[in-house]
């Protein structure tokens, strides 16, 4: 007998699509074990018939992210903001308030949601990256393959960048499974239900896809929103940031490349989030900070952006309904005892509603940096990788050169340089740059991996119940099996081989 993965995937993915932005969706069975991605025939491994084929296909790579905000966009900003100190889940729908009150469990649907939406996305990669070499015509030359090989090993790399970090131990599946026969089930078994891989493991994996991103995706041409040597390495600058391939050095070196590529800091920092509401346009696209963003056309354009307020150009659309993300007061008020009135006005904004989950309904705060439908969505940013350099320093016992760039930050907003009393002091620096992220990067999917990095998940979460009296109550302390979410109920119950992180 001969069971054909086309037709799993096939029927698995046409039953995907009828979930669209469903915020109800429930996981397909055996959806997220699966690594093959659907085709239109019952060949056993997929082949592009000519170079156009492998153009569209890498056309439909770049636009992932921008049309599927779900999991990357909208959960990270569950997960990074109301998970951490910076916002209130926002809804009271119990998907979303385990985030807030530390309650999240393997059943949770957002949990489920985004495993299998990720691992789906790492399939649709593998199909190019295993097959450009393969394509019928021989009309792509060597250094063609290699280019579209890295770009797309860039977007694995990035998936499993937000994977491993979120799950710890994952699968790192890097082939397509094919038909399933008599005689190679025991073969195409783990193919199909593949069993974790450490951390560790993990993070090889993505440095070497980076790396070979480096050394053969395409420059920058202006154009921000495709996987090119730069986003490669960035993003190296941030694994090499992480604890399992902790190098601090090479976060500087990745850092400085990235500088002498033209990348820093725009002057006026409403620039990366305004909207020309009369135009329908952003302030801009594609500046010298923005190193990888999703960019959205007006009629078309980012659905995230009823998530989590009011669209600035469709001002009475989807405003019925309480919001995702709500500004914590604890934010607000790290924002007014620094006297930081730029990044708080681009970051924040109150306005009148018709509910009252965490503020007044006459005075209720929003977060404000996805204010239209048109903004683009900045996954990676210079500002992120400039003041992790200054960690990197920081970590290294340099306070100086790192206070000179926390410095460089704040001065672009208006504020002071840090004291001396700060900078030679490196508890009291390390504090200051937890609260320079914060304050720069709110609602941009950071600070929750910024406390895991750097171990402050128990001292800084367990204290915000407590001086924020806007949270809900606590339901359980935070302790050392926190910094890893709980693996999907259903993708153990689909896959004896996946065992479930310590605590849950």
């Amino acid at each position: 007998m001969k069971i054909s993965s086309n037709k799993i995937m096939t029927a698995l993915a046409a039953g995907a699509m009828l979930t669209g932005c469903s915020l109800d969706y429930e996981p397909i069975d055996t959806y997220s074990e699966l690594t093959y991605q659907a085709t239109t025939d019952d060949d056993e491994s997929v082949q592009f018939a000519s170079k156009s084929d492998v153009e569209s296909y890498m056309l439909a790579i770049n636009n992932k992210y921008s049309d599927r905000q779900e999991h990357w966009y909208l959960d990270q900003l569950l997960i990074a903001e109301c998970h951490s100190d910076n916002a209130y889940a926002g809804t009271t729908g119990a998907e979303v308030v385990p985030y807030e009150d530390n309650s999240i469990e393997g059943s949770n649907s957002v949990v489920a949601r985004d495993w299998d939406r990720y691992l789906a996305d790492v399939a649709y990669a593998n199909v190019l990256i295993e097959n450009v070499d393969k394509v019928a015509d021989g009309s792509l030359s060597t250094s063609e393959i290699n280019s579209y090989a890295a770009q797309a090993r860039i977007f694995r790399a990035m998936i499993w960048f937000d994977m491993v970090r979120l799950w710890g131990d994952i699968p790192v599946i890097k082939t397509i499974a094919g038909d399933i026969t008599a005689e190679n089930v025991g073969e195409m078994y783990f193919a199909y239900f593949p069993e974790q891989n450490t951390e560790e493991e993990a993070y090889q994996a993505i440095e070497e896809d980076l790396l070979f991103g480096l050394q053969y995706a395409p420059d920058n041409s202006g154009d921000k929103t495709k996987f090119t040597k730069e986003v490669a390495m960035a993003l190296l600058a941030k694994i090499y940031a992480e604890k399992p391939l902790r190098d601090y050095n090479k976060v500087i070196q990745y850092a400085d490349q990235l500088a002498s590529k033209g990348y820093g800091l725009v002057d006026d920092f409403s620039l990366l989030f305004g909207v020309n509401a009369d135009e329908k346009t952003p302030l801009a696209r594609d500046t010298k900070e923005a190193i990888y963003e999703c960019h959205f056309q007006a009629g078309s354009g980012s659905w995230v952006t009823w998530m989590f307020g009011r669209d600035e150009c469709d001002w009475n659309s989807n405003f019925t309904w309480a919001k995702w993300v709500t500004p914590s007061r604890d934010l607000v008020n790290l924002f007014t005892t620094q006297g930081d009135q730029v990044r708080y006005q681009e970051s924040v904004v109150w306005r009148e509603c018709t509910w009252s989950n965490y503020y007044p309904a006459d005075n209720y705060a929003f977060m404000y940096k996805c204010r239209s439908n048109v903004n683009s969505i900045i996954k990676i940013r210079y500002a992120d990788i400039l003041l992790l350099k200054a960690e990197a320093y920081l970590m290294q016992g340099q306070l100086e050169s790192a206070a000179a760039i926390i410095d460089q930050i704040r001065e672009r907003v208006g504020l002071a340089k840090l004291s001396s009393s700060i900078r030679s002091s490196q508890d009291q620096l390390l504090n200051a740059y937890l609260d320079e992220r914060r304050m720069e990067l709110c609602f941009e999917g950071q600070r929750w991996y910024d406390l895991v990095r750097l171990d402050k998940v128990e001292s800084v979460m367990n204290a915000v119940y407590a001086k924020d009296s806007g949270r809900k109550a606590q339901k359980n302390l935070f302790n050392e099996n926190s910094y890893r979410l709980p693996i999907p109920q259903s993708a153990i119950d689909q896959n004896d081989n996946l065992v479930q992180n310590p605590g849950y």
